[in-house]
């Protein structure tokens, strides 16, 4: 009887215990699979996660950039704005500032005065009446004081004489000048002439002087302006030929003088020359003073 009741008593346990697994084992699966997906739950919002902190990051680097290229242009505007109000400043202190005129060195100039040749061109008188000494036989001119006048060109080359001088300006003198000294007989016409009728005809004596010269004026951006020609070339032409008929020679000249800047660059002036042939033209001299003035206007 005991022994039924153990079988018995082991048999309700048996039973037992297999309706409880049979329980249990549902809502342990249960439980496993509610885990996976809370953990898939978990990574996905952990993937979802990491994507929008990289597109975050991704969207912090664009912003940077735009940054950095705002910052780079408002530096050019800046930079652009500032060479604008410069300009502006400068043209205004320009605009405000007297036009002051420029400096003028270069002169043109007409001259005149007393001149002098150191022979007449006649002096004596021949077998035929006519004068014969210093090429006179086509005028006997015996005046050696004459006047003349002309003009000049003063151009300048610098304001230190080479880098020699300063304040001493160096420039070329291109001059012409005409020169007269009276009135000679023509004694040629007594050689053609009609026996008894007497010789009236007479021959101006003329001169054209060509001039290139080297100038030296001290005392630059001075009003009052002394200058010195050492040599300068002199191309002289007679009015009247020589007894051989020559009308051109070549000579020299030296001079000094000093100039004033009366007005707004208008100029007077005065000088002395002496003009030096080494031979005569035909034996017509023409080595000679001049004294004189001129007017002149720098531009």
């Amino acid at each position: 009887m005991s022994f039924t009741k153990t079988k018995l008593a082991l048999g309700v346990a048996a039973a037992t215990l297999t309706m409880a697994g049979a329980f249990i084992a549902p809502q342990a699966q249960a439980a496993g699979s509610s885990a996976e997906r809370v953990a898939d739950a978990a990574a996905r919002k952990t993937e979802a996660l990491e994507a929008q902190m990289q597109q975050m990051a991704e969207q912090m680097q664009a912003m940077q950039a735009e940054l950095s290229r705002v910052k780079s242009s408002s530096a050019s505007s800046t930079a652009a704005n500032a060479k604008v109000q410069e300009l502006d400043q400068w043209m205004a202190s320009v605009k405000s500032t007297p036009a002051q005129a420029s400096a003028k060195d270069n002169l043109v100039a007409v001259r005149g005065g007393w001149s002098a040749l150191d022979h007449a061109r006649g002096s004596s008188t021949g077998p035929l009446g006519g004068a014969t000494q210093n090429g006179a036989l086509l005028s006997n001119n015996p005046n050696g004081d004459g006047f003349y006048f002309g003009g000049a060109f003063d151009f300048n080359v610098n304001n230190d004489l080479f880098g020699l001088m300063d304040d001493t300006s160096f420039g070329i003198e291109l001059g012409v000048e005409y020169a007269e000294y009276g009135t000679g007989k023509n004694s040629a016409a007594t050689l053609w002439g009609v026996a008894g009728v007497p010789n009236t005809e007479t021959s101006t004596d003329a001169r054209l002087r060509i001039n290139a010269s080297p100038k030296i004026k001290f005392m630059h951006d001075s009003k009052l302006r002394p200058w010195i020609i050492p040599v300068g070339l002199d191309i002289n032409i007679l009015g009247v030929p020589s007894n051989a008929v020559s009308v051109l020679n070549a000579g020299m000249n030296f001079g000094a003088g000093v100039e004033y800047d009366l007005f707004r660059g208008i100029v007077l002036g005065t000088d002395v020359r002496y003009h030096y042939s080494t031979s005569k033209t035909d034996a017509t001299p023409t080595d000679g003073f001049n004294a004189g003035g001129y007017l002149g206007f720098k531009f």
